[in-house]
């Protein structure tokens, strides 16, 4: 502990601790400090409040935990053997069967006791050890909060108002010798329970059904419900204390008992060692990373098809925020996966920033600027900014299709996604994947088993959240798992190169690692007889914008077949393209010759194309042949258009322009929209974008871990106002009581700190700033000059000059308490 004399309190152990294990105490607990303590006695008051408690046992690993629950059930305080007794057993058969695994706790204890010790839940040296209060209040048993040991109460504490002639009865059926004194009583039904040789002779005269109730609450729940004319099996335990009253119609069995019959130990399968992941499978490390690199590649593609799905702009968000679910469900049959997957590419955009709200009146969501900075990227460049995006989003897609704590179903980009637990735990599973040597594909289950030891269920944490967040890590880890193969993170099961770059070097490192791996793009396909297009790899950038416009995709992998239609030629005509550009487009990127058939169909939409017109009448066409609008009005199909002639070449509609467009369309024709001009409207994809935004922060979990800067400059902060607090100054007539601020005569301040200045020495001052907040200071002036005095403050670590007329009084340190 680094002193002779043993800390009496936490705070006298923290004060003895060196600067680098109390910045390691504020690292391992950054909520000490908001805000940075004043001195070592509000660090340690701090670190045992409930919620700082509450938050450290969260984090600790399963035998910590096991440790410091022992301890809540151990004397206070306790030495370091019966701690060690508590986890390995009195060496006794308890009929359990089980292999205490003495040897690996033995082993284990002293590095659990170390990190009980960091983060200041444990205090004491080894011969008295310490659980701090709140801790123990938290893990000790009682009937609200059952104790995760699953003892219950001492003998002492369940018998705490039993009168003495309950206690005289007790004694009596238990072959006690009878005794008045009741403090007496108790220490003799607990030195019973406690001596194993009695406790056994005891226990041989019970009744068959006695020990079968008594197996049924040893490892617990300890309490039980009785009648009010008990069977007198359980009558027998009664009446000799092996079950104590704890109401009018529950018992409990007393701690001491259960450990006699546990063979003295507080847990059940105490965990000394983490589970050991087990390899599924062992792959090629090289086959893992092309099966990554393929499925990476796979994702850019994947959320590129969504931008443009929503390019001319997306689905309308619902009142209550988010996509509906017919919108879900058309996003993924145009990405052709399921809803599950198609949830996770779209929260992925969004968190990336490429998908955002327009803010418009109608609103609804569209790429944003950042989306076409991130489509010009090389694409390892673009999978690093996803792959980045989702380590740190807390956004979690796996709970889309669920409800909420009010019974609302959750949206895909809706409220109520965030889960601040989120980027940790998938640091965590992938931090797993990457202790395992390259190439070896972990088994999930044993992967879980691992998290969980690290980092318990919170639910078993007293005062821990419940519900939902008790088993939200362990889901969080199966999504993360499935997540990391569909990104490419993971390939065939197994962590690739590439990931463990990203988690290690970052992003630039990371990318390196996966540019050979992705294809280069082609500025070429293959046209054939049938109408389609073969694309043997991805393509290059305005090639395939092009071909997406020009051709519909009709199947995607290797290779991605696109399919010539009169409507996808039309769409590229409607784009502002002429037959002649789709000609030489074609001849350009094309290793094959441009078949006939399909420069027929090029020719004959192109011809076709534009022959009507439409304008706003509400809307009109137009056409210098007669015969094609009289086969128009002709047509039955055309009757929803509502239709008039208006002149020989021109019919009128009570439709709008853009309804009257797609009614001709689905009737076969090829019109095309005109201005108030008359000129031909052309028709660009991509124009709708929302206004700069920037990517969901994620919703922290608790507060960030502070960084080395910081952490130095608190633990001076610290110091320095425990010297000033512990300071102690010389009486004096003038002083106030202890706690207030001292008060002398302006001209004996005046001389006080002159003097102090002259001779080097520190005094104890009040000070009132402009705000008239009072505090006491400990100072040593430098100099003392035009009304102010400058001087070193121990309270604030720092040189600081002070206006002599808001000191309020000055008084000496006592000499062997100078700083």
């Amino acid at each position: 502990m680094g002193t002779t004399t043993p800390p009496r309190t936490l705070a006298e152990a923290l004060r003895a601790r060196g600067d680098e294990s109390l910045a390691g105490l504020l690292r391992a607990r950054p909520d000490l400090l908001s805000p940075v303590p004043n001195d070592i006695t509000q660090l340690a008051t701090r670190a045992g409040t409930r919620a700082s408690v509450v938050r450290a046992l969260e984090h600790l690993d399963r035998f910590a935990l096991q440790t410091a629950e022992a301890l809540a059930v151990a004397p206070d305080p306790a030495p370091y053997d019966t701690l060690l007794a508590l986890l390995t057993g009195d060496g006794q058969d308890d009929g359990d069967g089980r292999d205490d695994a003495g040897a690996a706790i033995t082993a284990a204890l002293p590095a659990a006791l170390t990190t009980l010790r960091e983060q200041a839940l444990v205090w004491g040296e080894d011969t008295r050890l310490h659980l701090v209060r709140t801790a123990r209040e938290l893990l000790a048993p009682s009937p609200q909060h059952p104790s995760p040991t699953g003892l219950g109460p001492t003998v002492s504490e369940a018998t705490a108002g039993m009168s003495p002639g309950r206690l005289q009865e007790i004694l009596t059926a238990a072959g006690l010798p009878a005794t008045h004194d009741p403090v007496s009583a108790v220490s003799a039904l607990a030195g019973l329970f406690t001596d194993r040789t009695r406790m056994a002779e005891l226990l041989d005269t019970a009744p068959v059904e006695a020990l079968s109730v008594l197996d049924r609450l040893v490892w617990g729940p300890p309490y039980g419900e009785v009648t009010p004319n008990p069977a007198p099996p359980v009558q027998w335990l009664r009446d000799r204390g092996l079950l104590l009253p704890v109401s009018t119609r529950t018992v409990v069995l007393p701690r001491e008992a259960a450990l006699h019959l546990r063979a003295g130990r507080a847990h059940r399968v105490p965990e000394p060692v983490p589970p050991v992941i087990v390899a599924a499978a062992e792959r090629d490390p090289q086959a893992v990373d092309r099966a990554a690199a393929g499925q990476g590649f796979m994702a850019l593609s994947t959320v590129e098809e969504l931008l443009k799905l929503w390019n001319d702009g997306g689905p309308a968000i619902l009142r209550a925020g988010g996509l509906s679910v017919r919108e879900l469900k058309r996003a993924a049959s145009a990405l052709d996966v399921s809803e599950t997957v198609a949830a996770f590419w779209i929260e992925l955009a969004y968190a990336a920033g490429l998908l955002a709200s327009d803010g418009e009146t109608d609103e609804r969501y569209a790429p944003t600027p950042a989306s076409d900075e991130w489509l010009d990227l090389p694409a390892q460049d673009r999978w690093t900014h996803l792959a980045t995006a989702w380590l740190a989003a807390t956004r979690t897609a796996g709970l889309i299709g669920g409800q909420d704590a009010k019974g609302r179903a959750l949206s895909a980009l809706g409220p109520d996604l965030d889960r601040s637990a989120a980027p940790e735990v998938r640091r965590r599973v992938l931090a797993l994947f990457a202790s395992l040597p390259p190439g070896t594909a972990p088994d999930p289950q044993t992967l879980l088993a691992r998290l969980r030891w690290e980092r318990p269920l919170r639910s078993s944490i007293p005062g821990g959240p419940t519900g939902e967040a008790s088993d939200l890590r362990s889901r969080i880890a199966l999504w993360t798992v499935n997540d990391a193969e569909l990104l490419g993170i993971t390939g065939r099961g197994a962590l690739s190169s590439q990931a463990r770059a990203l988690l290690d070097e970052g992003p630039d490192a990371a990318a390196a690692r996966l540019a050979p791996l992705i294809p280069e793009p082609l500025d070429h396909v293959l046209l054939q007889a049938d109408l389609t297009a073969v694309a043997p790899g991805p393509l290059e950038r305005p090639l395939a914008d092009m071909l997406s416009v020009l051709a519909d995709v009709e199947s995607k992998g290797g290779a991605t077949v696109y399919r010539f239609t009169p409507g996808s030629v039309r769409r590229a005509l409607d784009a502002g393209q002429a037959a002649t550009d789709l000609h030489a487009f074609l001849a350009t990127h094309s290793r094959t010759p441009v078949p006939q058939p399909l420069s027929y169909l090029i020719d004959d939409v192109a011809r076709r194309h534009g022959h009507l017109r439409i304008g706003a009448a509400s809307a009109y066409v137009r056409c210098d042949d007669e015969a094609v609008l009289n086969e128009i009005l002709a047509d039955k199909r055309s009757a929803t258009l509502r239709l008039r002639r208006l002149a020989p070449t021109v019919l009128a509609s009570q439709a709008d322009p853009g309804s009257l467009l797609e009614g001709l369309r689905e009737m076969g024709y090829a019109p095309a929209a005109e201005s108030a001009e008359g000129d031909v409207l052309i028709t660009r994809a991509g124009a709708r974008r929302t206004p700069p935004r920037t990517p969901p922060a994620p919703v922290p979990e608790g507060p960030p871990v502070p960084d080395a800067t910081l952490l130095s400059a608190a633990v001076r902060a610290i110091r320095a106002g425990d010297t000033a607090a512990r300071a102690v100054h010389k009486e004096s007539p003038d002083t106030a009581t202890a706690g207030s601020l001292p008060r002398t005569a302006p001209a004996e301040t005046l001389a006080t700190v002159q003097a102090a200045a002259m001779t080097g020495s520190a005094v104890w001052i009040g000070y009132v700033n402009a705000d008239g907040a009072a505090s006491q200071r400990v100072i040593a002036p430098v100099k003392v000059e035009g009304g102010f005095v400058t001087a070193y403050d121990h309270t604030a670590d720092e040189v600081r000059t002070y206006p002599l007329h808001r000191i309020t009084g000055v008084a000496e340190l006592a000499d062997e308490q100078t700083p």
